[in-house]
């Protein structure tokens, strides 16, 4: 399972790219404000790429109602940037001389003197201040107003069937600011926000698995099924535990301890502390200490029927019990949005960094690329930057599309995990043997054929995609330095000849057919609400995996942050640390047999029988060294021993 923006943004342009801001957001500096006029200053990026003149359906009533966020760039923005990147880098000399959230605030923070005058800019022109905090401050007006105070006319454009408000050139603030102002969202009115979807059904229905099963890999071999690739395959196992992921990634002793991770995701589920106990008793994982699971949650919810908040439920449950399971000592605090929108979720992450509530912060939920708009870019990337000057690291899920090209018509890579301050990880198919060994991973991607109605043969078979661990490069986000000379040429020129971020970075399980088991409370069809569990995936089960790993890594290195973690990643990149995962491991074909509830629930309605093709990842493949589906490959015995040594 993956939160993912595209799922439920009516009348996105699937097709649409964004224009290269150049170097800008992938060094974390933000792009230069241009010259509008001799007293005005461009904010670059605030103009939709989709808002062209063929597009263009005429000037925005004037009474219509706008708001707006004002993001402040603060008192030294390209400074902000440079130190991010010098305490990330082993090779600096500040490597790891992390400020406080107070000593960030007080050095690349906006000053009082700033926020003053962007307010009085904002009333001036009539509008009305809505909400200030240390990164932005809200307004709303109407459109005659808004065109006021930023030198544009807003338009209405026809947007993938649809009609939305758009500026007709790029924003603009007063020269007199002197570059107080970073961007403002909002001027466009396109759907900004994330969706639950794809292999969790919302928990207010319950799902489960229907056997047989393996209880490892290859442990239950369908041998009244069909062949594949030429021989009896396995079936899919019931779901992996704490234990054998341990085991896979080199855990050893390490549990997390004095470690304390934050996951992000919209709302909150209800019954998550009982589910998260019940699970943990169940599968021989720590039992929760009081204290060790916390909610941080806003005081009002929004938008919940639009964003199908009980569909969020399922997400928090597996990101919370997968970080559980892999460490199991670490302290975990859930920090809820409001809304799926990215104004919400981008308040939940600037109060992580604003308050330093953890160290590592895991993330399933994201967008196409192509939905992505500048300004909003560049308003996540600052709070990216942030937190990497006080050793926080950003994990984000790479999407679950793999190209996107089956889900969008377009080749292109997810945000934010894109960004070139986050660590964006990818999923494998895992198999783990007898013992808890670690056999095997290929990178995540299915082809799926149905069995026959004579029950001889798959049909069509090797069958048609369905998933895959999203990857590929950006159109948008220039090569950071730390994948240069380690990322293949041909990956990062794909879209330009300077070069261009290439995702993900690292990775870990995600197939859910080599799934993770979660037990979550559900309605039952009789009303009842019941705990249950079933086998999950998703690059949103990758994420929480990987935090939990760097979680295992601080605790090895004496607790000390391990910050924005890529720099660290790449310079570990060739060695023994790493799985170097490719797509055929064993030689030949590879593929489970899986059996489902038609309805999802019980044998009621008849079982459907499936062989599930692995390591077949839309157009991207893992290969040998670094690629875009696996990245650097997944953590290895050595790997977590590793931060020991710096």
């Amino acid at each position: 399972m993956r939160s993912n923006r595209a799922a439920l943004r009516a009348g996105a342009s699937m097709a649409a790219t964004l224009p290269m801001i150049a170097g800008a957001l992938a060094l974390g500096i933000p792009a230069a404000h241009a010259a509008d006029s001799p007293t005005r200053d461009t904010l670059a990026g605030t103009k939709p790429a989709w808002a062209t003149a063929e597009a263009d359906k005429g000037s925005a009533s004037d009474s219509a109602r706008v708001s707006a966020r004002v993001y402040l760039a603060g008192r030294d923005a390209a400074g902000l940037a440079a130190y991010a990147k010098a305490v990330s880098d082993p090779a600096s000399p500040t490597y790891g001389k992390y400020l406080s959230a107070q000593q960030s605030q007080a050095r690349f923070g906006a000053t009082e003197a700033q926020v003053a005058a962007v307010r009085s800019w904002l009333t001036a022109a009539g509008l009305k201040i809505t909400g200030t905090t240390r990164h932005y401050v809200s307004v709303s007006g109407e459109v005659a107003a808004v065109e006021k105070a930023f030198g544009t006319q807003l338009h209405n454009y026809a947007k993938g069937g649809r009609t939305y408000r758009a500026p007709s050139k790029s924003a603009s603030a007063p020269a007199s600011l002197d570059g107080a102002v970073l961007t403002v969202t909002g001027l466009d009115n396109a759907p900004h926000k994330a969706a639950s979807k794809d292999q969790l059904p919302p928990p207010d229905a319950v799902f489960k698995n229907s056997g047989p099963f393996s209880s490892y890999y290859g442990s239950n071999t369908a041998s009244t099924l069909p062949s594949a690739y030429g021989k009896k395959i396995p079936y899919a196992v019931q779901g992996y535990t704490g234990k054998q992921l341990r085991a896979a990634y080199g855990a050893g002793g390490y549990t997390g301890k004095g470690v304390r991770i934050a996951i992000t995701d919209a709302y909150a589920s209800p019954t998550i502390a009982y589910d998260a106990a019940t699970y943990a008793k169940a599968h021989g994982d720590a039992r929760w200490k009081t204290g060790q699971l916390t909610q941080v949650l806003p005081s009002d919810y929004t938008r919940t029927e639009e964003c199908g908040a009980a569909g969020w439920y399922g997400e928090e449950t597996l990101d919370v019990e997968a970080v559980h399971a892999v460490a199991p000592a670490a302290d975990v605090t859930y920090v809820g949005a409001a809304s799926c929108y990215d104004d919400d979720l981008l308040d939940s992450l600037s109060k992580i960094v604003d308050n330093h509530l953890a160290d590592i912060v895991s993330n399933s939920w994201g967008d196409i690329e192509a939905n992505q708009t500048p300004d909003l870019a560049a308003a996540y990337d600052q709070v990216f930057q942030f937190g990497a000057v006080e050793g926080i690291g950003f994990y984000f899920s790479s999407g679950d599309n793999g190209d996107e090209v089956a889900n969008t018509g377009t080749k292109q890579v997810d945000t934010p995990a894109n960004s070139a301050w986050v660590t964006a990880v990818g999923g494998t198919s895992l198999a783990v043997g007898k013992n808890d060994k670690y056999l095997w991973e290929t990178g995540w991607g299915t082809d799926k054929a149905s069995l026959s109605a004579d029950g001889k043969s798959w049909t069509d078979f090797p069958g048609a995609y369905t998933s895959g661990a999203g990857g590929g490069t950006s159109k948008t986000v220039a090569e950071p330095y730390y994948q240069k000379g380690v990322v293949p040429k041909a990956l990062a020129t794909a879209n330009s000849a300077a070069g261009n971020r290439v995702v993900p970075d690292i990775s870990a399980i995600a197939d859910p057919n080599t799934g993770f088991r979660v037990g979550q409370t559900q309605t039952f069809p009789d009303g009842t609400e019941q705990y249950s569990e079933y086998r999950i995936g998703g690059t949103s089960l990758a994420a929480p995996v990987i935090a939990a790993v760097q979680a295992l890594g601080q605790e090895a290195r004496g607790g000390k942050a391990i910050g924005f973690a890529n720099p660290t990643i790449y310079s570990k990149f060739g060695s023994r640390v790493y799985h170097d995962v490719t797509d055929n491991p064993t030689g030949s074909g590879l593929a489970v047999a899986r059996v489902d509830f038609a309805n999802g629930y019980d044998a009621a309605d008849g079982l459907l029988t499936s062989v599930r093709s692995l390591g077949k990842d839309s157009s991207l493949s893992a290969v040998k060294g670094y690629d875009d589906v696996t990245g650097v490959g997944t953590p290895a015995n050595g790997y977590v021993e590793s931060y020991r040594r710096r």
